[in-house]
């Protein structure tokens, strides 16, 4: 009964989707029935922090992932609340429980090799060939996000000054500067792009001149990498991290770079350290004058 009463309150009161209401009904449901089965207690309200210790134990075991584990827990956290504030209980078993830690995902960059063998593969002067290689010209000379080169337009691009105009997150515009190789490939598009008959303004087109899509951004960068490479994930996101690892890799500052991605803070761009100070690392054992000399 609470719990029923429990998902009309998040249906109702707080408007939750009907996938999150499915979602807490399964996991509630799951926790009940561990509950019966396994310490042998009906009532629900009865819960203390070592029954729900025990059905995070018994999840752990049947290796769920901490991320699994921790939406189920959500799920409890939100229904103890509820019985507390309808009078049910008078303190929330899970008070003092702290989420499980989940590890980052390592995201591996390309190596600067990779970039080279797949920027020197585009050979066709067709409109889809010389648009391919642009999107990766572009995302790996600027660091842009997939997003970000999808929504270009071609007023965006001032060849004059060899700058870019890329519209971020919440809307913030930056500029970033271009290469001289890169003004060419761009050139060299502008003239296939005439061709296409359309009426969009983003600079990025489809062979029917409509707006490029993010899915086909992906499976352009996919197509290609997934030819030179043995990650298991080739996409527009793992070339914005190659574009921060090489430049730090290369000397480039942190505030530098922190610009040129769109961070708003330090803390975003200092994920992509981790490569670059390995390479330091590198360096400095190969070349520090004590390296080699042995105690």
């Amino acid at each position: 009964m609470l719990i029923n009463s429990f998902l009309k309150y998040l249906s109702y009161e707080k408007k939750s989707s009907p996938h999150t209401v499915a979602a807490y009904l399964v996991d509630l449901r799951a926790f009940e029935n561990f509950c019966k089965d396994n310490l042998e207690i009906k009532n629900i309200k009865e819960i203390d922090y070592v029954h729900i210790r025990s059905w995070i134990v018994s999840l752990s075991e049947k290796d769920n992932s901490h991320r699994s584990i921790n939406r189920k827990i959500s799920a409890l956290k939100s229904f103890y609340k509820y019985l507390i504030k309808i009078h049910e209980i008078d303190k929330n078993p899970l008070i003092q429980h702290q989420s499980l830690k989940i590890g980052k995902k390592v995201i591996v960059p390309f190596s600067e090799k990779e970039m080279e063998t797949v920027l020197n593969s585009f050979s066709g002067n067709d409109f889809k060939s010389v648009r391919n290689k642009l999107v990766v010209e572009l995302l790996y000379s600027t660091g842009m996000r997939r997003a970000e080169l999808v929504n270009l337009l071609e007023s965006s691009i001032d060849l004059s000054n060899k700058t870019i105009k890329i519209l971020g997150k919440r809307n913030k515009e930056r500029i970033v500067p271009i290469l001289d190789s890169i003004v060419e490939s761009i050139e060299d598009y502008q003239l296939e792009r005439v061709k296409i008959p359309t009426e969009s303004s983003h600079f990025f087109l489809t062979s029917k001149g409509n707006k490029i899509y993010e899915t086909l951004v992906y499976r352009i960068i996919n197509d290609y990498f997934s030819k030179i490479s043995s990650k298991t994930k080739n996409s527009p996101h793992v070339i914005r991290h190659s574009f921060a690892t090489h430049l730090l890799n290369q000397g480039a500052d942190l505030n530098s770079v922190k610009e040129l991605l769109g961070h708003a803070s330090l803390a975003s761009t200092q994920v992509y350290t981790h490569n670059s100070l390995e390479k330091i690392k590198e360096v400095y054992n190969q070349t520090h004058p004590r390296s080699h000399k042995s105690d």
